[in-house]
């Protein structure tokens, strides 16, 4: 009896110190999940008078009819599959250099990691300010010979300059959490391979890349569930339009445009949400198949 009761007084102070985070949790993100799926299932009206209409499954119907959500959800997939392995890889190679002991490596360090502490918007409105007719980008390409570009305007390029700058700001995050990994790799493993007769290409494909596999893992994962939620830069580069002639036009984007749009579509707008998020689901549960290893060995 005196143990039940005791256990019972433990688990009540265990709940009493979890209190505030489960309120916070269960106000902040519970109650907003719960009421996107109710607005997924009606139609609704929230500017000039607020009123729900149960449409039942009609919103994610539409879903296929809809010609924007086709062009916002091509827009975002070619975003994922360039973005996601480019900054991988990116930041991959920056840790290896900083890792190899380079003279500078501290400064370096600095350097290479501003970027991702910069905030987005800032960023954004510089990367408009060099993607310019007259800006360091066409300059460099102008002084290399190369054939410049409206980076802004042109529908053909548009993205691509969305694409360079994710890929320059978020690589710096992926290469510090490299950067641990590589650090923590035993140099047994590295001098048994040169024993072997293995060159620095060898050990690094052979050694480094395998044992940095649940790393390489993490990384896509992360890369996969933010860049399918592109959604400032995109709105600050068009002017929230997904322009030019939606070549930047991203589902977050689309659902921002129907959700606080005039025309009542709340609801479409969380029936895009769920969609969204059904498919970041399943892009993470197949990269976590198609990925064996999730330990160091």
């Amino acid at each position: 009896m005196d143990y039940s009761k005791r256990a019972l007084r433990e688990a009540g102070q265990g709940y009493a110190f979890m209190a505030p985070t489960l309120l916070v949790i269960g106000v902040f993100v519970l109650l907003p999940i719960l009421y996107a799926v109710f607005l997924s299932f009606h139609r609704v009206q929230l500017l000039g008078g607020t009123s729900f209409e149960f449409v039942g499954l009609s919103n994610f119907v539409r879903i296929s009819d809809d010609y924007r959500a086709g062009i916002a959800l091509w827009n975002t997939f070619k975003y994922v599959i360039i973005v996601v392995p480019a900054q991988t890889m990116l930041a991959l190679f920056l840790a290896a250099t900083l890792n190899a002991g380079m003279k500078g490596e501290k400064f370096f360090r600095i350097i290479y990691f501003l970027p991702t502490l910069t905030s987005s918007a800032v960023l954004t409105l510089i990367f408009m300010w060099m993607y310019n007719q007259e800006g360091a980008f066409n300059q460099m390409l102008a002084f290399l010979g190369l054939p410049t570009y409206n980076w802004l305007n042109d529908p053909s390029v548009a993205l691509t300059a969305i694409m360079i700058m994710n890929i320059w700001a978020t690589a710096p995050f992926f290469m510090v959490i490299y950067l641990a990994a590589l650090q923590d790799i035993p140099d047994s493993l590295y001098e048994a391979a040169e024993l072997d007769g293995a060159g620095p290409i060898q050990k690094f494909w052979h050694v480094t890349v395998p044992l940095l596999r649940p790393v390489t893992s993490f990384a896509i994962i992360m890369g996969i569930i933010g860049t399918f939620q592109l959604f400032d830069q995109s709105y600050i580069f068009s002017g929230g339009s997904g322009g030019p002639s939606n070549s930047t036009l991203t589902v977050v984007l689309l659902i921002y445009q129907y959700a606080f749009d005039s025309a009542g579509r709340m609801g479409y707008a969380a029936a895009l949400a769920f969609g969204l998020a059904f498919i970041i689901l399943t892009a993470t549960l197949l990269q976590r198949k198609l990925s064996k290893e999730e330990t160091f060995y």
